[in-house]
């Protein structure tokens, strides 16, 4: 029997009637558009942010993961939640926080207050990554149906990743990098408001329960790992602090693993990672998004800091790395019927991987039109990989699962989300330091010059070229000439770990999901349910 009924039926089932389930498609498309409007958008404002805060590097690197973070954490039980207490209800308590998370970082006076505001953003995201994706699997029953919607509902999370730094780049043209945030208000609180009177809920009908326990070990493991990892790079590997909190993390991990496996209703149901497809297309969302993320956070500073681009230009950019998951998110859905979603995927991975290492390509005359025809390669290959991953994650297990395995596959998602500028901005720092004495020493000028701006970049980080002016006009474009020269050194460092993450990626898809065709694939699906 259909899991939608005919509209000329005289006994309608219960079942989601078709019109209701395109509008429950579209709020969920737009809800994800929303919460994903500041993800990029606030990246590509960094250098802004950073003349108006005056903010240390450490300081930009927790902007951005303060909302990653608390979307890593919670996804997991948000996911639990909305099959509690219904998914509609989830939906609007994370527009709402999202809501709110945006009204603080509008009127922010400094560095703390903005990362309050995008931690309670990214505590709303968590609520409407899995609450948008169990919506479209209620009213999507069917596989190939469901593959469709999840494409649109990718596009809708590109095009806001794509939108979010041109409309930045446009206000802060004409206002302070504070109205960034006035239209990702003004947007979740009319999502929020259409939702609540259109959207009809739905919730698991098996019996769940919240595992605390769970929550509070795996967002202390995440944390825990994201503060070493960023405190590391700028107070040093050694300290106490960074120590710690690798410690803390290598004690919760494996004690998350053992609560899980013992709970009666774990958040994280290691069951699903006895399907090899589900495994390794975690393991690839989490390189795909660690390597995507850093390089946008990578990207647009070295544009802003080394080329003083405006805004807008790093948001055209940064289109151009996004802007292809909207284009093609119809295509991808039509390709994977009609191959199968691992050779989509495959070959996504492959194209993302050649875009990013050629970002190597790089130097300090490359001009913003040139970037933006590498970093379309790059946006290409992510564009043909995403929707695949989602699809192939919830398809390899049973419809019950569902919810389960997309609140999983969005954590894992935002985990190597917290990764990338994490990671990035260690790197970038450490290289631009490593080797600006070489590129000061070939710039010709003398010992003390030298000593001066190397003094300034050890102190200011690598948001020193904004600071950085020696005595004479000759020696500081000289000066600035090198930190360029060690910017792009370490911009190069950074695509060569993101492209040969894409590359372990592909590595691992072939082999944990194969390249059969589709009808293939479906009937090796059915064989594992069976």
């Amino acid at each position: 029997m259909s899991a939608i009924a005919s509209p000329a039926s005289p006994h309608p089932s219960p079942a989601v009637p078709p019109r209701h389930g395109a509008v429950t498609v579209a709020l969920a498309c737009f809800g994800i558009f929303v919460g994903y409007l500041p993800v990029v958008g606030v990246s590509a404002s960094l250098p802004v942010i950073q003349q108006g805060l005056d903010a240390s590097t450490e300081g930009l690197q927790w902007i951005t993961d303060a909302f990653i973070l608390p979307t890593a954490a919670l996804l997991l039980t948000f996911g639990i939640i909305g099959e509690l207490y219904g998914r509609k209800k989830t939906y609007a308590g994370g527009l709402a926080v999202f809501s709110l998370g945006c009204l603080v970082c509008l009127t922010a006076e400094g560095v703390v207050q903005v990362c309050v505001g995008q931690a309670l953003a990214g505590v709303g995201t968590a609520a409407l990554l899995p609450s948008t994706l169990g919506l479209i699997s209620h009213v999507r029953p069917d596989p190939r149906a469901r593959a469709t919607a999840i494409a649109l509902w990718t596009a809708s999370l590109g095009l806001g990743l794509t939108l979010g730094p041109l409309i930045n780049g446009a206000i802060v043209e004409h206002a302070t990098w504070r109205w960034i945030f006035l239209p990702s208000l003004v947007l979740g609180v009319l999502c929020l408001a259409v939702g609540a009177v259109v959207l009809e809920d739905s919730r698991s009908t098996r019996e769940r329960h919240l595992d605390v326990p769970g929550q509070i070990l795996a967002a202390v493991a995440v944390t825990g790992l994201v503060y070493g990892v960023i405190e590391g790079g700028s107070a040093g590997w050694g300290s106490g602090p960074v120590v710690a909190a690798f410690v803390v993390a290598a004690v919760a991990l494996p004690a998350f693993v053992v609560v899980e496996l013992r709970s009666p209703c774990p958040m994280l149901d290691m069951r699903l990672f006895r399907s090899p497809a589900f495994s390794g297309t975690a393991v690839v969302m989490a390189l795909v998004l660690f390597t995507q993320v850093g390089l946008v956070f990578s990207l647009s500073l070295y544009f802003g800091l080394v080329h003083h681009a405006s805004t807008w230009d790093i948001g055209v950019l940064l289109a151009a790395l996004n802007g292809f998951t909207v284009v093609l998110g119809p295509v991808v859905g039509r390709l994977m019927n009609r191959t199968s979603p691992g050779q989509v995927l495959v070959a996504g991975l492959v194209v993302a991987a050649a875009g990013a290492l050629c970002v190597r390509l790089f130097d300090a005359s490359t001009t913003i039109g040139g970037a933006s025809r590498v970093t379309a390669v790059l946006g290409i290959g992510i564009a043909l990989a995403m929707a695949p991953i989602t699809t192939i994650a919830m398809n390899s297990l049973p419809h019950h699962l569902a919810g389960t395995a997309a609140a999983s596959n969005s954590a894992l998602r935002q985990i190597g989300s917290a990764f990338g500028p994490a990671v990035f901005g260690v790197l970038l720092t450490h290289r631009v330091l490593a080797t600006l004495p070489a590129h000061l020493a070939d710039s010709g000028l003398g010992a003390a010059d030298r000593s001066q701006a190397l003094d300034v970049v050890s102190h200011a980080g690598i948001h020193a070229g904004a600071f950085l002016h020696l005595d004479t006009p000759d020696a500081t474009r000289q000066a600035h000439a090198a930190y360029a020269e060690s910017f792009t050194d370490a911009l190069h460092t950074c695509a060569l770990v993101g492209g040969a993450g894409l590359l372990a990626a592909a590595l691992i898809a072939l082999v944990t999901v194969g390249v059969r065709p589709r009808a293939a694939a479906g009937r090796a699906r059915a064989e594992q349910r069976d």
